[in-house]
């Protein structure tokens, strides 16, 4: 269960963005999507501190968002809503799984030494 705080935050976030989605311009099904996707990050990551959780839900409601028509372009998702929800409960991970990657990459020795050849 979500702690007292993330609970406080989450619901404020949503009301927030449930008035957000009356503005012109702004696709609300994608909006509500994306903020579904978030918070499925943040309760789920249990282990992390609450500023992290709060980071990780900004950056993927955020991602969410923004990617929803790239994902409606590139799979069989027709609704915005979902595919929001898709790209933002997928982003964190995906990120977090590419940035340990790019750790292992074993980088030859002249690039490792700053760029100077010997």
């Amino acid at each position: 269960m979500a702690d007292p705080s993330t609970t406080t935050l989450i619901t404020t976030t949503a009301a927030g963005i449930g008035l957000t989605t009356l503005f012109p311009g702004i696709d609300g099904n994608a909006l509500i999507g994306a903020f579904a996707g978030a918070t499925l990050v943040a309760i789920s990551s249990k282990n992390l501190p609450v500023l992290q959780r709060l980071a990780y839900m900004a950056i993927s409601l955020t991602i969410g968002y923004l990617a929803a028509p790239e994902v409606i372009n590139n799979t069989p998702l027709k609704q915005s809503g979902v595919a929001a929800f898709v790209a933002s409960a997928a982003a964190i991970a995906l990120t977090l799984h590419g940035i340990e990657l790019i750790k292992t990459i074993e980088l030859p020795a002249w690039l490792r030494k700053g760029g100077g050849h010997d």
